[in-house]
């Protein structure tokens, strides 16, 4: 009977072990997106200094290419638009995340102590 919770045991640690490598991710991606987030909020501010007279140029690849004020304005909005949305997923993410690992938690620690009790028993017996 031990050896039967054990083999459940070792699969439902395995099981938690993979869901905090999940978590881990989804923190790190958020933490990257937080970044990004944090640099574009820098680049708005600093096109909302510029008026109508300034020249607005767009890295694409090795090559400068002029860019129209407002569509610079604009491209950034909606890249801080999208920004947002994906870190509100990421945050949803890892509260279904976390309240699953909370779940798996007590489940494992359910079956530590049925083992505990088996090994018990078994001790008892021989």
């Amino acid at each position: 009977m031990a050896e039967a919770i054990q083999k459940k045991l070792k699969g439902e640690v395995e099981k938690y072990s993979q869901m905090q490598k999940d978590v881990s991710k989804g923190v790190s991606a958020r933490q990257k997106l937080e970044t990004q987030l944090a640099e574009n909020n820098i680049v708005k501010e600093e096109l909302d200094l510029l008026d109508i007279t300034n020249t607005v140029y767009k890295l694409i690849g090795p090559v400068l290419v002029k860019q129209d004020l407002d569509e610079a304005k604009a491209t950034v909005t909606k890249r801080l638009e999208y920004i947002n949305g994906e870190i509100q997923r990421y945050e949803a993410l890892l509260k279904d995340l976390e309240k699953k690992s909370e779940q798996h938690r007590e489940v494992l620690s359910s079956l530590q102590q049925e083992f505990q009790k088996a090994q018990g028993l078994a001790v008892g017996k021989v």
